[in-house]
């Protein structure tokens, strides 16, 4: 059996044989992980024991042995999360034996019996499988006097909540226990006794404590768990529940009773509980060795050891420290003896040999157990009156920390410490190790106990002297040892106050010595279970946690080190018989070293592979295997040549054998053939004669019956044809007739309606022509005689003007809210009116189909009276004809009423259907249009994310292009000390945009790069030509990147415009009207300059007799003036009648079909019901376009010259003129209602702000408060400032507006003072000779552009851009002030056609911004400065490109303004570039600065206080409720976004790119809170997920506040507010997987499972997470396909994009202040 695989029957029998052998004791130790098998492979070697040797007596010792398992297994076992049945206590079991070598009894100690199991189990873990057994059998006669119920009933059995054992019935386990005890001499009284105690166990956890106050606590009266727990014990009520509640406190002088709290007695209860379990578990032990022991002299004896292995969790107490403590001896005692063995072995063969070195772990063991080692510390604090679990670790670290390299402290803890086992390193949490060791238990309550009248209770607690069993007394021969219990009690009257105090440590230590003793003495056997996977799964093998089961047991040290040597040996003889095949006959001598040594030499040749003993050959690692192969190749060819001949042989047999049976076999076959073919035949020739017959006559039936049916079916089909040939031929007659009726209505109707159009146009023409007559009299009575009359006494009529202009105003003020009041009933009744007039025009129509309908019918209805009353006249032969001719009349009218009542319902079906379908095919559009739509922008947004980061990537190569390149200047600069450096700005502003440029420039560097010396040329230039290349390939990428980006851009334009383009019908047409209205208002203001220019030079050079009102020459230009005026009059006139013309031959020229003329009419139709006289023009309108649609007539032709065809034109579109001043009317009022809605609104939302941020200072302690308080009064005197700067803009507006007309009327008074200068001197005429003509010329009308000389670049650049300071610019002056400065320059090179000074100023100014960026790229103000004006650039030259899609916003003025001669498109993309790297430049700011707040400011500062006080267990208390100084909190980060987003509101940055900045700002925020959330596991908890979305709450506030919701930032924050929530949800059942799975949509399955495992309890009301619940969460989110990895990318920056946003600012009003110093610009 040696020869086999390695098995526990192997290693019995090697330990039985031994022992026989060498007469010496043996020792098997068993140890393993949980769940390894350690007790069943226990259990094998000794039913191998009992198999073999046999008993001694007739006692059958051996099946006492073997039936001590069950017991040891029901009240030593558990169910735990690794294993079923996993040992919960060490045992050593001594088998004895006697000379024959027979079984004569056995002995058995325990170790460390895991007490806190009876009083709590973890989650899908039992309590001892006696328990359960008891609760499973409780129904049987005799336990009904225990009372007890399921074990979901009792406190001590379902905390785990899994009370059944798959595969395992308790009832059936309870039999196999008590008939276990019967066998080993344990009388019924006895287990009745121990099933009474236990289920006393179970019903004392069921005792329930009321809180009187904070420190007592009572039982309710008769409280039937401890009423049972006492009659089951014997013990009094009364006295059991008085010292439940209290302890007895002994001073040297009196005794107190003191009552305890609710939360001790609990304590207490669970205590008492462990200990009456303790002394039942002894109890029980010394009986099973009472009956074990046997009065034969005992021999010898082999030992098993079922212990417990090296053990390593999240948690790691009191009793993994014992376990590994316990293991560090026994890998001693296994090292020691398994290389003392190998040694010993090769020094015997005499092999040369090293000795080895291997891994002593007695310094780990000193740390333990030596003085002022951790037990002897761990003692010392027990016997403090005052010690506790953190006394006791300071302690460990001011004794061993960075004394002893093998114990650590945690970084993150205080309250625990590391140890380097010699497997791996364990962290041990001190709390609990304190009271672990001391065991306490009330004395008073033992007392009790022992005062029991049940006998066995008391037995229980008595001395171990009476306690122990007679198998202590051992034979000579061995160490004697004494039984030792792993926990004694304290408290035994027997022993010493010393012995009293003894602990858990010292006891177990003492027992762990004994243990090592009897090992040492004895000859070990080692057996490492190992635990193939922790699922418990069959059939499935986990290499990884093999090897480290391997690792942690040592055997892997022990195989590298016996690889060293010679692990394989072979004795000679052993040698010779296994491979004796290889040899040959003439190898093989009578010597069997010496062969061996022959054969040896021939097979492997290096000979350092083997070495030769006295009595062994030993083998290096391998060779072994490889004699094996040789031996099996031979025999295989062997077997071969064997398997071929006897193969041959057998196969030829068979052959022959087969052949002659098949000869016979065909013989019967063919001749059997043969007749049947011949059968087959016969059958053939009849059967076709029958079928030939047979179809004839189915041919012919069938063809008869064909033929009939046939001819009945011509004759109905003739039929019917005939009938309907007669209906349609009816039909037709009868449609004729009703065609001819309503034909002619219709004509009737038509001319009617022509008529009444024609006259109306006459009426409006006239009216046109009045109202023309009327204004020729208007202007003739403006004439200059008129003035004259009226300017007298003009002093006191200004005054009264200005009197009536305040009136006005007031006026003005009252009429626009009557106005605001009336346009919202105007709406209303609009919208009313409308809908009738719909209701009635579809009404009205269907009347007229109804009256035409019925017309017919009476119509027919008198010609059938006519008829009728002719054949009454007729003979009475024909009566009878008459009357039947009558019937069939009135049926066939019934008949075509029924089939136009069914026509009219098919049609309105039809209708309904087409309808339908109009809006299905509507709705499925709109939906593809809006998938179309998102899918372009994802592709868009995509694009952008590549482009930007190529972009980025470009400016980094740029960056690193510039360096180069200064090196390269001071390479050359270099040898030549006396040459100074120019400025290399001039020489690189054409380079950077322009490939031409950047050619020429690099020539330049390599002619200039020639002087140096010629060793460092060729690196350079070529790193330098790379560079190059790489350069032009990142433009072509970004050209075929912008342009795709712009194709794209182009088709969302293009859908959008589709959607746009039915109200743009008529927007050519206004277009073409303004037009010709700013030429006609261009020449008239030509014209008043050249009058204006004609009184100047009046004055100037005439006397002043010759100006005055009565002069020759003044009528002369008075009389010219009003010539002028007429005639702008006339031509006024003449252009409106000539566009009439163009427009009436335009569509004259253009076919319009019958769709367009339908939309036509129906645009029409409505400009016509907005104007003033709706009654009449509607009336006219519908006239006219039934008129189109009904007759293709001619209105050129309506008289003889087309005369009314012109003037109707003419009046449409003076119609039209009105319309669109009306419409230019009503939204000059909307607007202004708008306005002030808005301003209500913002009214409002100020009040709202106010009023939340007076709830939130309140909520804020004093010095918060003031400081708030503070910020908000900067914000507010800062917005205010901003508001006072407009208000004070648009007063020098109307200052400078009322200025020119203070001017105008000053002019006039002038005008009429003339006549009045007649009586004064000529020198006081001269004084003031220009002051009446030439005010106007001083107020200069500014082109909105600003000059400067070409050598003044470097200056405005310096000035605007290099050495300004954002913070004065964004307080003291107007938004974007240098970009507007900057552009009015390039207008006015523009202007010049100066094309070499706009690109030098446009590449001077992306320069120095760069360089401004790249000298203060840390300031967030001055990136966001020049972040906000390059924005602001880029749109002015959109605004002002003269391209039709940016001037729809702009006024007259400003589209004068656009640029004439250059297309600035290409400078337009390098700006947006370059805002793209401002804007990454900006992002990468705001995260420097956000980053050290975020973790401190989200995680751990306490923004609600109080609620995570309670900190996990074992974890560094990291935050305080009150924040140090220089710890951030929520409020900082808070005030930094306000001043982010203030500065930027400030600098006018758009607020689109606001919003997006606020959107990256939040994806950090939310990235490095989940990315730290994920890494520590001391936030994981359920009070942090509270403060978290607390946290996230006051973030969407402060988004609320500043309007900023629709941004897109809240979000960003939603991974962060999945985690808050998972950290809070229940995490138990299935259904709480569901909700997590559905929940955590925007976490990965990698978070999701890292949450879960990192999730910590603060307190005993909270569980840790499961690990089948966190595998349910996996399984459930297998399909989902997301990323993998843990993180997010916090470095991760969206896609920007820059809205066109135009200004509404006039350039020429812009101001440049002294302050920026540009004195050396000019406006022009």
């Amino acid at each position: 059996m040696g020869d086999m695989d390695p098995h526990i029957f192997a290693v019995a029998e090697e330990a039985y044989k031994q022992m026989a052998r060498d007469e010496r004791n043996q020792s098997i130790i068993v140890s393993g992980e949980s769940g390894a098998g350690k007790t069943v492979s226990a259990k094998y070697a000794m039913r191998y024991f009992a198999t073999v040797s046999g008993s001694a007596s007739e006692a059958n010792v051996e099946e006492k042995v073997l039936a001590s398992n069950p017991i040891m297994e029901s009240i030593g076992n558990a169910k735990t999360t690794r294993n079923d049945n996993s040992s919960r206590f060490g045992k050593y079991i001594e088998i004895g034996f006697d000379k024959r070598y027979r079984i004569i009894g056995a002995n058995m100690r325990t170790y460390l019996l895991e007490k806190s199991r009876v009083v709590f189990q973890a989650e899908e873990e039992r309590n001892y499988h006696i328990f359960y057994q008891l609760c499973a059998s409780a129904k049987l006669p005799e336990f009904k006097m225990l009372r007890l119920e399921n074990a979901d009933n009792f406190h001590y059995t379902k905390q785990g909540g899994s009370p059944v054992i798959e595969g395992v019935d308790d009832a059936k386990e309870m039999a196999h226990t008590r008939q276990a005890c019967t066998l080993l001499g344990i009388s019924e009284s006895y287990q009745m006794g121990i099933f009474r105690i236990l289920a006393g166990i179970l019903h004392l956890g069921n005792v329930g404590f009321t809180s009187r106050d904070s420190d007592s606590c009572t039982i309710p009266p008769k409280h039937e768990p401890l009423t049972i727990f006492c009659d089951l014990m014997g013990v009094d009520y009364e006295e059991m529940c008085h010292w439940l509640c209290h302890r007895k406190l002994a001073t040297t002088t009196e005794t107190y009773i003191k009552p305890i709290s609710k939360l001790q007695a609990t304590n207490a209860r669970d205590a008492l509980a462990k200990h009456i379990y303790a002394k039942l578990f002894n109890w029980i032990v010394d009986h099973v060795n009472r009956a074990l022991h046997s009065a034969i002299k005992q021999h010898s004896f082999i030992g098993v050891l079922d212990i417990y292995g090296f053990e390593t969790f999240e948690i790691n107490s009191f009793e993994q420290f014992c376990i590994n403590y316990a293991n560090e001896k026994l890998q001693q005692q296994f090292n020691m003896h398994v290389f003392k063995l190998e040694q010993e072995e090769y020094m015997k063969e005499q092999i040369p040999w090293t000795l080895i070195d291997f891994y002593d772990n007695q310094p780990c063991i000193n740390l333990i157990e030596s003085k002022l080692g951790i037990l002897d510390l761990l003692d010392e604090e027990c016997k403090m009156p005052k010690g506790t679990d953190d006394t006791w670790a300071q302690k460990l670290y001011n004794t061993h920390l960075n004394k002893c390299a093998l114990f650590e402290k945690p970084r993150l803890s205080n309250k625990a410490f590391i140890i380097q086992h010699f497997a791996d390193k364990v962290e041990y949490q001190c709390e609990g190790f304190l009271e672990k060791n001391k065991d306490t238990v009330f004395e008073e309550q033992i007392k009790v106990l022992k005062s029991s009248k049940f006998k066995m209770l008391p037995e229980l607690f008595q001395d171990d002297e009476k306690a122990i069993s007679p198998t202590s007394a051992i034979s000579s021969g061995r160490v004697p040892l004494t039984r030792a219990s792993s926990k004694p009690t304290k408290g035994k009257p027997g022993q010493t106050a010393k012995e009293h105090k003894k602990t858990v440590g010292h006891q177990f230590r003492n027992s762990l010595h004994l243990l090592m003793e009897t090992l040492n003495a004895t000859t070990p056997h080692y057996v490492r279970c190992i635990k193939p996977n922790d699922f418990k799964f069959p059939f499935t093998f986990d290499e990884k946690r093999a090897v480290q089961q391997l690792r942690a047991c040592g055997v892997l040290e022990t195989i590298r080190i016996s690889a060293a040597g010679f692990p394989s040996r072979w004795t000679y003889q052993e040698f010779f018989s296994r491979y004796r095949v290889l040899m040959k006959q003439k190898d093989v001598l009578s010597d069997r070293k010496q062969t061996c040594k022959n054969v040896l030499e021939k097979l492997i040749v290096d000979q350092d592979k083997y070495q030769f003993g006295k009595t062994k050959i030993f083998f290096r690692a391998g060779q072994v295997a490889y004699l094996e192969k040789l031996r099996a190749d031979k025999l295989r060819a062997a077997c071969i040549r064997i398997q071929k001949t006897i193969r041959g042989w057998l196969l030829r047999k068979k052959y022959l054998r087969m052949r002659r049976a098949a000869i016979a076999v065909q013989r019967y076959v063919r001749g059997y053939q043969a007749r049947c073919y011949a059968k087959f035949l016969r059958r053939t020739r009849a059967a076709t004669i029958i079928q030939k017959y047979w179809r004839m006559y189915v041919v012919r039936r069938r063809y008869k019956i064909k033929r009939a049916a046939t001819v009945v079916l011509q004759s109905y089909l003739r039929g019917y044809l005939a009938r309907n040939r007669y209906r349609k031929m009816l039909r037709q007659h009868k449609a004729v007739i009703i065609q001819k009726w309503v034909r002619g209505w219709l004509a009737r109707t038509h001319y009617k309606r022509s008529m009444q159009a024609i006259i109306y146009l006459q009426c409006c023409f006239r009216r046109m022509m009045a109202k023309r007559e009327l204004k020729k009299l208007k202007i003739e009575a403006r004439s200059v005689e008129r003035y004259k009359k009226l300017h007298i006494g003009m002093e006191n009529k200004i005054m009264q003007l200005q009197r009536k202009v305040d009136e006005q105003n007031k006026d003005y003020k009252c009429l626009l809210e009557k106005l605001t009041n009336l346009e919202g009933v105007y709406n209303s009744e609009t919208e009313k009116l409308r809908s009738d007039l719909e209701r009635l025009h579809l009404s009205e129509e269907e009347a007229k189909i109804a009256t035409g309908r019925v017309l017919s019918l009476q119509e027919e209805i008198a010609k059938l009276r006519k008829d009728l009353e002719q054949t009454q006249s007729e003979k009475k032969c024909i009566e009878e004809r008459a009357d039947r001719y009558k019937q069939e009349t009135e049926q066939l009218v019934s008949n075509l009423k029924e089939e136009n009542t069914l026509l009219k319902q098919e049609k309105e079906a039809l209708n309904h259907r087409i309808v339908e379908q109009a809006k299905e095919m509507t709705e499925t559009m709109e939906k593809k249009l809006v998938e179309e739509t998102k899918q372009l922008e994802l592709d868009l947004n995509d694009e952008r994310l590549r482009y930007q980061n190529l972009l980025n990537e470009f400016s980094r190569l740029e960056e690193r292009y510039d360096d180069l390149k200064e090196e390269m200047t001071l390479m050359v600069n270099v040898p030549k000390p006396g040459h100074k450096r120019t400025d290399s700005t001039h020489s690189s502003n054409e380079s950077e945009y322009t490939f031409s440029s950047e050619i020429a420039e690099t020539e330049d560097i390599l002619l200039r790069t020639e002087e140096p010396s010629e060793k460092k040329v060729p690196l350079d230039m070529s790193l330098f030509l790379k560079l190059q290349k790489r350069v032009t390939e990142l433009e072509q990428e970004k050209q075929v990147m912008q342009d795709e980006l712009d194709r794209k851009e182009e088709l969302v334009l293009r859908s959008k415009a589709k959607e746009e383009e039915r109200p743009q019908v008529r927007g050519a047409e206004l277009e073409y009207e303004s037009l010709k209205r700013q030429e006609l208002e261009s020449e008239n203001k030509k014209l008043k300059n050249e009058l204006n220019e004609l009184r100047k030079a009046l004055s100037e050079k005439s006397a002043p007799e010759v100006t005055a009102p009565g002069a020759p020459a003044y009528r002369v230009l008075m009389e010219q003036l009003t010539s002028v005026s007429e005639e702008l009059d006339v031509r006024k006139e003449e252009v409106l009648i000539l566009r009439s013309q163009l427009v009436s031959q335009k569509e004259a020229i253009q076919p319009k079909d019958d769709k367009n003329t339908m939309t036509d009419s129906t645009i029409l139709l409505e400009d016509v019901q907005k104007m003033k006289d709706k009654g009449e023009i509607a009336q006219a309108y519908i006239g006219l376009k039934e008129t189109n649609r009904s007759s293709a007539m001619d209105y050129h032709e309506l008289n003889e010259d087309g005369e009314l065809w012109l003037v109707y034109e003419g009046l449409k579109q003076a119609n039209r003129l009105l319309e669109s001043q009306l419409q230019s009317q009503k939204r000059s009022h909307e607007n202004e209602a708008e306005a002030l809605r808005g301003e209500i609104q913002s009214l409002k939302e100020e009040n709202n702000r106010q009023q939340q941020l007076l709830a939130q200072n309140l909520q804020l302690p004093p010095e918060a408060r003031i400081e708030a308080s503070l910020q908000h009064e900067i914000t507010r005197l800062t917005n205010e400032n901003l508001d006072l700067m407009e208000q004070l803009e648009k007063q020098d507006k109307t200052v400078r507006k009322l200025k020119k007309q203070l001017k105008v009327f000053a002019k006039k008074i002038g005008e009429l003072e003339v006549g009045q200068m007649e009586n004064i001197s000529p020198g006081q005429i001269i004084d003031e000779p220009i002051r009446p003509v030439n005010i106007p010329r001083k107020e200069k009308d500014f082109q909105g552009m600003l000059e400067y000389k070409k050598e003044d670049e470097q200056k405005l650049v310096k000035n605007l851009i290099l050495e300004l300071k954002p913070r004065g610019v964004a307080v003291n002056l107007i938004p974007g002030l240098p970009a507007y400065i900057l552009f009015m320059c390039v207008r006015h090179a523009d202007y010049l056609n100066d094309d070499q000074k706009v690109r030098s100023l446009l590449t001077s100014t992306i320069n120095s911004i760069k360089k401004v960026l790249k000298k203060r790229g840390d300031d967030f103000e001055t990136v966001s400065f020049w972040l906000s004006n390059t924005c602001r650039f880029l749109h002015c030259l959109k605004q002002y490109s003269g391209e039709e899609g940016f001037m729809k916003h702009n006024t007259s003025r400003q589209n004068e303004h656009c640029l004439t001669n250059f297309d600035l498109a290409e400078y337009r993309q390098v700006l947006s570039d370059l805002a793209i790297q401002i804007y990454q430049q900006l992002v990468r700011v705001l995260e420097n600065i956000l980053q050290p707040m975020i973790v401190s400011g989200m995680l751990e500062h306490e923004t609600i206080q109080g609620v995570s006080g309670v900190k996990p267990t074992g974890l560094r208390k990291r935050t305080s409720s009150i924040a140090d100084e220089g710890t951030y909190t929520l409020d900082s980060i808070l005030r930094q976004l306000n001043s982010f987003h203030s500065v930027m509101c400030q600098h006018g940055m758009d607020p689109e790119l606001i919003k997006q900045v606020v959107k990256q700002m939040f994806y950090i925020v939310g990235a490095i809170t989940l990315n730290n959330l994920l890494l520590r596991k001391d936030m994981c908890s359920w009070s942090k997920g509270m403060q978290i979305r607390y946290n996230v709450s006051q973030l969407e506030e402060w988004l609320r506040d500043k309007n900023l919701m629709n941004s897109g930032a809240k979000e960003t924050l939603e991974p962060l507010i999945q985690a808050a929530q998972l950290l809070q949800v229940k995490k138990k059942t299935d259904d709480d997987a569901e909700a997590i799975c559905s929940m955590c949509n925007a976490l990965t399955t990698a978070q999701i499972v890292k949450v879960l495992n990192l999730y910590t309890p603060v307190n005993e009301f909270e569980e840790r997470v499961s690990v089948s619940f966190i595998r349910t969460i996996q399984m459930r989110l297998r399909d989902r396909k997301d990323s993998p990895q843990l993180l997010m990318d916090a470095k991760h920056i969206f896609p920007v994009t820059f809205p066109f946003n135009p200004s509404s600012l006039a350039l020429e009003t812009i101001q440049i202040p002294a302050s920026l110093g540009l004195g050396f610009i000019s406006r022009v």
